[in-house]
């Protein structure tokens, strides 16, 4: 999709962030024109990347990655450790993006979900040979918004209008009872539920989505107001959109301006991307 550009208040206007990720001030920005997918990259098109380069994931060179304990399908010996803090995260032998939930998963049967176990070293490679790269959380607040400036969400103020789920996050007690009234329990297919205004589809919930910027809390006391490229260096990269795991108790996430980070190099079975280019 070609997106037109322009200026958009950036940033959390309702002050429900949490601090530490740093989602205020709201700040004018200016975007030029450019080009950002529809959805974020499927199993099937991540699997003709590898058919084509023979990439070997970080996932699978590490032989572990993070899988959600209500969605696991490994066997006792598989499961390495629990995520100090976390322990509903699973550190998985095996785990990666042809095993989302473990080595007894396959992805036969979702080829039109999105890729996860992916990490931002992948998701370059991939848009290396796609003729891609990674949008800059500029630009992805500015496509999720889909024009609009001032909303919660990317579709408006409202969680569930007219009693509508409108992205595929968590219901229920987090993170022992997932109700799925979403329809999901884990990942849905990229094209669910209805796209933004520009659009594209999933720009909250389902999976998180990695940006090319490295991560800074502070930065948007400092970010310039043509095209923010975010610091010069930094020790996590950018991650926007939240996922399917995203709950108010836990990880209100999936609000427009929400930002979280991670490590280049980490993976887990709610990280995948889309890919953007210049116009």
């Amino acid at each position: 999709m070609r997106l037109p550009g322009g200026r958009f208040a950036m940033g959390d206007a309702f002050d429900e962030g949490y601090p530490a990720d740093g989602e205020t001030p709201v700040h004018p920005v200016d975007v030029r024109p450019f080009l950002v997918d529809a959805t974020t990259v499927t199993n099937a098109a991540f699997a003709a990347f590898v058919r084509a380069t023979g990439h070997v994931t970080d996932a699978e060179r590490f032989g572990s990655s993070a899988v959600f304990h209500g969605t696991l399908q490994a066997a006792p010996h598989d499961v390495l450790g629990r995520a100090t803090g976390a322990p509903w995260w699973l550190a998985v032998r095996g785990a990666d993006w042809r095993h989302p939930f473990g080595p007894l998963s396959g992805i036969d049967r979702m080829p039109h979900h999105p890729v996860v176990h992916v990490s931002h070293e992948d998701a370059q490679a991939y848009c290396r040979w796609a003729g891609k790269r990674l949008p800059t959380e500029a630009e992805w607040e500015y496509a999720a918004r889909g024009g609009a400036d001032g909303h919660r969400f990317v579709w408006g103020n409202e969680l569930r209008p007219r009693g509508r789920w409108m992205c595929n996050i968590w219901q229920g007690t987090f993170p022992t009872r997932n109700t799925a009234e979403d329809g999901h329990l884990a990942t849905a297919p990229a094209k669910t539920f209805r796209p933004n205004a520009f659009g594209l589809w999933n720009m909250s919930g389902n999976v998180w989505e990695w940006c090319a910027d490295w991560f800074d809390p502070g930065y948007y006391q400092h970010s310039p107001v043509q095209d923010p490229r975010g610091p010069e260096r930094g020790t996590a990269r950018v991650l926007r959109g939240g996922s399917f795991l995203c709950h108010d108790s836990y990880c209100n996430r999936y609000r427009v301006a929400a930002r979280s980070s991670n490590t280049p190099d980490s993976s887990a079975s709610n990280i995948g991307f889309r890919c953007a280019n210049d116009a």
